[in-house]
């Protein structure tokens, strides 16, 4: 880290350093846009990932946290912009060095009114375009007077705004347009049984081709970041099970390991194994519930039963521990809520018995069919450059040739001591992101195999105070949930609730690549690629 803290000092004598976790860069907006040009094109840096970008209001100014990581050399650098500009906030975007900055700004926007200079879209992105205000700003006005329910449908924009920094250094105000009025646009969505949840697709086509993409989103937007300022850290930990429900076990381990990293806490070693356990337990039942699902999809109804029939066996054996079947509260702040149920190694050992004849099954109904070649051979291509660019993590970046599993590039709990593999395919397209899945079932029984005897005695929890405070500062945690890097960032001022919560969603990314996947494609090809993204809407809409 210190020859990248040299590297940087060099270049720009502006910046300031903040040792951590992650290294913290501190850079004026003037030179952020150099700054970050050189630290993804530098190859000795070559930091060509953007894991998350956070707005931030700290009352004195406004900015955002971004952080960096180098997938060659698996090193990571967080860096801090600010504006105390609050009538007129700027900051210089990045979209056009990695393309997932593109919604990362405009969620910014949306919620705190940060412009980004030459970014293509400066519309809103979650809340109505006619929505007074920006939520998580502290000053900002809750007051339901001034942003009544209301009951008609917004206003369809076919333009939006880019504001052009010019030669001589001023700002300007552009329209660009979205849809020209020649242009066929349809909606696919929010209410369709093949987009997955409620977003909606403005769509361009040409016949039965489609020629571009307008992602809405914010339909089910329900405010939880927002939400967890004004409560105590284990009162947040129930909205972890509500965003992505299929990888609600994954979810809350990750914002129970960022509070206790901040609190220096150390985990029972029985509760590390139970959370892992259940984390795969969690993996599986997802990937089945996508079997299902995706070929339900294209048509194959048959599968969705087949899926379905080991699926059950999991939530049976979640539901004796947890007493629940999707949203679980289990995990807690220092371990887990209770202690494993009496039937528990002896249901897993069944569930890894039964699994290998399934997963045959599986490839026997569907996974050799010719339509299924058909429909998913070639369809959707995704580059590993691409997946990286766009933050598409989870199997369906592995399916692109990236090694991108949290278990393996930065690892938690115990994954160190566990052998499994991590399923790297190469060809990017929908097969391969359907493969992805099954072989990663593969893998989560391994991992059960290795653990279902070894479960060792002794505490579910460690002790923690009844009020719990975070001492000032920041901290960034990830887990390698269902569907790709899910991620936590949390700041305190030293009080018992959050100065700010980010929850890093893989989904939003998946979302968000839909239209790069699918210009020049049919509209079926749309619900094959979109299926084999796998997201969860509720992820997206936080």
């Amino acid at each position: 880290m210190a020859n990248v803290q040299e590297k940087i000092a060099k270049l720009f004598p502006e910046a300031t350093f903040e040792e951590g976790e992650w290294l913290l860069v501190n850079i004026p907006d003037a030179k952020w846009h150099s700054l970050a040009k050189t630290l993804k094109e530098d190859p000795e840096l070559g930091f060509d990932y953007l894991v998350a970008l956070v707005g931030m209001d700290w009352t004195d100014a406004l900015g955002c946290m971004y952080y960096l990581t180098s997938t060659t050399h698996n090193t990571h650098v967080s860096v801090k912009v600010t504006t105390d500009n609050r009538e007129n906030p700027m900051l210089h975007s990045i979209s056009d060095l990695w393309a997932v900055a593109n919604l990362y700004e405009r969620e910014v926007y949306d919620y705190y009114g940060i412009i980004f200079i030459n970014h293509p879209d400066m519309r809103r992105l979650f809340l109505r375009n006619d929505w007074v205000g920006y939520p998580l700003r502290k000053d900002y006005n809750d007051d339901p007077a001034v942003n009544p329910v209301r009951l008609d449908h917004e206003e369809v924009e076919d333009t939006t705004v880019t504001y052009v920094e010019t030669a001589d250094g001023t700002v300007e105000k552009r329209d660009v347009t979205i849809f020209a009025p020649e242009e066929f646009v349809l909606n696919i969505g929010p209410q369709h049984p093949a987009t997955h949840g409620v977003l909606r697709f403005r769509t361009s086509v040409d016949g039965e081709t489609i020629k571009k993409i307008d992602l809405y989103l914010g339909y089910i937007h329900r405010g939880i970041e927002k939400l967890c300022e004004g409560l105590g850290y284990p009162q947040t930990l129930h909205f972890t099970d509500r965003l992505d429900y299929l990888s609600a076990q994954q979810n809350r381990h990750c914002l129970c390991m960022c509070i206790e990293k901040a609190l220096g806490l150390e985990v029972p070693r029985r509760a590390q194994v139970i959370r892992v356990m259940m984390d795969e337990l969690m993996r599986i039942s997802s990937h089945l519930l996508f079997i299902g699902t995706f070929c339900m999809d294209l048509g194959a109804t048959t599968m969705l039963f087949y899926a379905l029939r080991e699926r059950e066996t999991i939530l049976n054996i979640l539901e004796k521990t947890c007493g629940a079947r999707m949203t679980f509260n289990y995990n807690c702040i220092g371990g887990v809520m209770a202690d494993l149920d009496a039937d528990f190694v002896k249901d897993v050992k069944h569930l890894i018995e039964i699994m290998p004849a399934a997963i045959k099954e599986y490839n026997t109904v569907f996974t050799g069919n010719v339509i299924a070649h058909n429909r998913m051979i070639g369809v959707g291509k995704l580059t590993k450059e691409d997946a990286i660019s766009y933050g598409v993590t989870g199997p369906a970046g592995r399916a692109s040739g990236w090694a991108c599993d949290v278990r393996k590039t930065t690892p938690y709990g115990i994954y160190n001591e566990i052998d499994f593999d991590e399923v790297i395919l190469k060809e990017g397209d929908c097969m391969d992101r359907f493969v992805a899945r099954v072989e990663e079932i593969k893998q989560s029984v391994r991992i059960l195999e290795q653990l279902v005897d070894k479960i060792p005695e002794g505490e579910i929890c460690a002790k923690v105070p009844k009020i719990i405070k975070l001492p000032e500062g920041h901290w960034f945690q990830q887990v390698e949930a269902s569907r790709g890097a899910f991620g936590v960032y949390i700041e305190s001022r030293g009080a018992n609730t959050p100065w700010r919560v980010k929850f890093n969603s893989p989904c939003m990314n998946l979302a968000g690549v839909v239209n790069h996947l699918t210009c020049g494609g049919k509209i079926a090809d749309l619900i094959t690629i979109g299926g084999t993204l796998d997201y969860v809407v509720p992820d997206i809409d936080r």
